[in-house]
């Protein structure tokens, strides 16, 4: 999507981290970095994939700034990823402010960090290999915004603007799922098409579509609309992500052949339907939990 250039930023919502170190026996090894490279976009606690009762960290430079103090319009967020960042998260913040009431949570706003390198959390050391991710317990986003140019380069997509929006927007989707309980009342232990984990991803997928859908009205302090009208290559470019992070996608990539049994997030196929029909339908129509798995 593309901002308007007079749309007014108001800044504050993106927060950017120190360095983080890791430092003794329980360092990031090979074989967490493939199960992030494996598991983009994930809602789950990550301390345990990343051992993190044997990590010990260091800040390095660890003040909390704002990540775009200089992003004041939709055009600077049209020519900087950072003020992109920024504007996204304004944008989401007012979309989901509007619509908690409908699907029933007490909203409130996540916090939204950028870092580089690596930066500690609350469910272990995020690193670049992470990918971007939502951290319950801290009811924070995580991006390495480096990981924009791994989405295009490795994973194939187009990597234009909305594609990066939808990945905040999909970890927002998180968010809003950790406010209605959504982590709490699903078991995310299993793997499988139809599993409980799949479910929360493809449903998080649907609510970075209802964002999208509903982007082009939502507005600035000032009352301008945030975005430009979207277009149906913005739409594919979005699209484009989605099919690139799929589990049969990246296990094709990765081993040469796909296992259903253990998808954690949901085909590219799936993770494009689902985004669609947020897209058009809203996120009243986002209920991943109800269908039946042959309906996913």
């Amino acid at each position: 999507m593309t901002f308007n250039d007079d749309s007014r930023l108001s800044g504050g919502k993106v927060k950017r981290r120190g360095r983080t170190a890791a430092v003794g026996g329980g360092a990031v090894g090979l074989g967490a970095i493939v199960v992030f490279l494996v598991a983009q976009f994930t809602g789950f606690d990550l301390s345990g994939v990343l051992g993190g009762s044997d990590l010990t960290t260091i800040q390095q430079g660890g003040d909390t700034v704002d990540a775009a103090p200089e992003c004041r319009t939709g055009r600077d967020a049209n020519a900087s990823v950072d003020c992109r960042m920024e504007g996204a998260a304004e944008s989401l913040d007012a979309y989901w402010s509007a619509e908690s009431a409908r699907i029933g949570i007490d909203y409130t706003t996540p916090t939204f960090y950028l870092f580089d390198g690596s930066t500690g959390t609350g469910c272990g050391t995020a690193s670049a290999a992470t990918g971007p991710f939502y951290c319950p317990p801290d009811r924070a986003l995580y991006v390495d915004t480096s990981f924009y140019d791994e989405l295009q380069s490795r994973y194939g997509s187009s990597g234009g603007p909305l594609a990066q929006m939808y990945v905040v927007a999909h970890e927002w989707g998180h968010h809003v799922q950790q406010l209605q309980g959504t982590f709490a009342d699903t078991d995310r232990s299993g793997t499988g098409a139809a599993s409980g984990s799949v479910r929360v991803e493809l449903q998080a997928d649907c609510y970075a579509g209802a964002w999208v859908g509903n982007a082009a009205t939502t507005k600035d302090a000032d009352g301008r609309t945030f975005f430009e009208p979207i277009t149906r290559s913005q739409i594919d470019d979005a699209l484009s992500a989605a099919s690139a992070v799929g589990d049969d996608s990246i296990q094709r990539r990765s081993t040469g052949s796909v296992d259903p049994d253990s998808f954690t997030h949901g085909s590219s196929e799936q993770r494009q339907r689902w985004f669609l029909q947020g897209f058009q339908r809203g996120a009243t129509s986002c209920d991943t939990f109800s269908v039946p798995g042959s309906s996913l």
